[in-house]
């Protein structure tokens, strides 16, 4: 018998952990410091509560209707070739989970860092991630904790840890946002941030903030399919997608909140990019009052990020193989995750020992990336919107209202975007992608 979610909530807090990762605390405050501050975030908001919100509840609608993971989804609701993009979504997870968790063992490693007070230290960060014993050490504590969770089941191990390490996630948030919001000069960041300059706008802002939308809601890769799958039909699916972007939405605006008005507080770049986050960062806590504990809970709430959607990409990994070959979850995930951990060591090495050994005139590390981010996920979530917009639409649509039954006035609105309009965006971010 299948699993389910223990509750309703259940199913919110572990697709809300999903979604919030890296991508919003580490990514989305620079996105938004290099695009105009306040006029990106409103571009954001807008494309995630209908682009991002769409393709979540088409892959919701998918796993329950089918109560299966991504490529039994597509099996079951129509056959054919189609169980392809259940195989790309799955294999999407399987290539960024390796090099996701060798970041996530940086996170760890900065807590370390942190309490040893040498985070800010001139080229810290690059003799970090330049050493392969280090980096292959935290990367090998992070995936073991990953596993550790999987291994214990949907409910007693996703559903319950989710919950813990979301609660953690967010009181660390908001007592980083308190402190930060006190700085004097503070103010600055706060205005950056929520003062629209539309005049920035370009192509360019917009593709920045409909790639962060799309990504930032792990879409494509099969997570939402998988946990999906493992809801009831008690409820309509609106109100649990909505939870879901709402609280992705708001964790990306609170870590806004935290790394921009230290930034302007100390004087520093806004536009310092992906270095914002492991360079700038320590230099501010160190200038702050109590900066110590005050880095060592950042790179604490980091890693709880990271954590919560690494569970999620295992889980889409084990569920496919326990669904396709029977299998049972304890070794299942174990097995899967060690192979991801092995895939994850040249990975870490990607930026010391083997920085020189490219493939495609990539790092091992980037060609990963470039794989999983540029190709694999848009083509899955692609796949996934035109199946339920134009072949599966008949079986999928009656998932909207549950057993209340029924189909909302607005199925054929939500249609037009998974058939047409989502296709159409996904299919501009890969081309721009791939182009730049």
């Amino acid at each position: 018998m299948r699993a389910h979610w223990r509750t309703r909530t259940g199913f919110i807090i572990a697709a809300a952990g999903s979604a919030v990762g890296l991508g919003n605390i580490w990514r989305f405050p620079y996105m938004a410091g290099e695009n105009g501050g306040a006029a990106f975030i409103l571009i954001y908001l807008a494309l995630i509560f209908t682009l991002g919100f769409s393709v979540l509840m088409a892959e919701q609608a998918m796993g329950r209707a089918s109560q299966h993971s991504p490529v039994r989804a597509f099996r079951s609701l129509k056959g054919g070739f189609w169980p392809v993009f259940g195989m790309i979504g799955v294999l999407t997870a399987f290539v960024i989970l390796p090099f996701y968790s060798v970041v996530g063992g940086w996170t760890l490693g900065y807590i370390w860092k942190s309490i040893e007070g040498v985070a800010r230290e001139k080229g810290a960060f690059g003799a970090f991630i330049s050493d392969g014993g280090l980096t292959i050490l935290f990367h090998a504590i992070f995936m073991a904790m990953t596993i550790w969770i999987v291994h214990s089941g949907v409910r007693n191990g996703i559903e319950k840890w989710t919950r813990v390490l979301l609660t953690l996630l967010l009181v660390l948030l908001i007592l980083l946002a308190i402190r930060v919001l006190l700085l004097p000069g503070a103010e600055k960041g706060i205005e950056f941030f929520f003062s629209p300059d539309f005049s920035k706008v370009t192509e360019d802002t917009i593709h920045a903030a409909l790639s962060q939308a799309f990504f930032s809601l792990s879409l494509g890769m099969g997570v939402m399919i998988t946990y999906g799958s493992y809801m009831s039909r008690e409820k309509p699916l609106a109100g649990d997608a909505a939870w879901v972007v709402g609280l992705d939405s708001m964790v990306a605006i609170l870590a806004g909140l935290v790394i921009l008005p230290a930034v302007f507080a100390f004087g520093l770049d806004p536009k310092a990019g992906p270095s914002l986050t492991f360079i700038t960062l320590p230099e501010v806590f160190a200038q702050m009052p109590g900066g110590k504990i005050f880095g060592v809970l950042f790179f604490l709430m980091l890693t709880v990020a990271a954590l919560t959607s690494s569970i999620s990409l295992l889980e889409v990994v084990t569920a496919h193989l326990e669904d396709e070959y029977q299998l049972s979850r304890v070794p299942t995930s174990i097995g899967a995750g060690l192979l991801m951990f092995l895939l994850g060591i040249p990975c870490a090495l990607s930026f010391g020992a083997m920085a020189d050994v490219t493939l495609f005139g990539m790092t091992f590390f980037d060609l990963m990336d470039y794989l999983s981010g540029k190709i694999l996920l848009p083509l899955g979530a692609m796949g996934i919107t035109f199946f339920v917009g134009w072949v599966a639409w008949s079986r999928v649509v009656q998932e909207l209202n549950g057993e209340q039954g029924g189909i909302p006035g607005w199925a054929s609105l939500w249609r037009l975007m998974c058939a047409v309009i989502a296709p159409l965006l996904i299919l501009w971010i890969m081309f721009e992608g791939i182009a730049g």
